[in-house]
């Protein structure tokens, strides 16, 4: 399944796939590791990348405005420019339209402190960054296994 950055496609051609998750991201070594792998998955996934936090921000904040589908799952950097991804995920668990939206925060180094903070401000799940394309294969296989089972959210929510 071809892989679309924010640009390039309306919040609504996202939100009618059932699987579509947002990477949040800035490393393009990660974002392009991401893109093929997400295409490798049976079934595809729908991958939109962001490449900043505030970029994330506002995509969340347009596909509500517009009333549509919000993403399945989030999958989060920690280490971003501009906001921090612990800054991005304390702004969406504290929105009313969010707080309940799976975010899986990511990052190279797993940082006991890191990690904590993260799940104190309401990470579904914290995991090491990827380093090639089957792991990031791995990662979304899982990830979306598990979150983007509707009997599995209501158990989680």
């Amino acid at each position: 399944m071809a892989v679309v950055l924010y640009q390039e496609q309306s919040v609504a051609e996202v939100n009618t796939h059932e699987k579509t998750v947002l990477l949040v991201e800035d490393d393009p070594s990660a974002i392009a590791f991401a893109q093929e792998a997400s295409g490798l998955c049976e079934p595809p996934i729908h991958l939109v990348v962001v490449e900043d936090s505030v970029e994330a921000l506002v995509w969340l904040a347009r596909s509500q405005k517009e009333r549509n589908r919000m993403p399945g799952l989030i999958l989060l950097d920690l280490k971003l420019p501009k906001l921090t991804g612990l800054a991005v995920l304390r702004r969406l668990r504290m929105d009313a339209n969010t707080e309940d939206l799976p975010i899986i925060v990511f990052s190279e180094l797993c940082e006991q402190a890191d990690v904590l903070l993260s799940y104190q401000i309401g990470a579904n799940s914290f995991v090491s960054k990827p380093l090639d394309i089957s792991q990031f294969k791995q990662l979304l296989t899982d990830i979306t296994a598990y979150w983007l089972q509707p009997r599995q959210r209501k158990l989680a929510l």
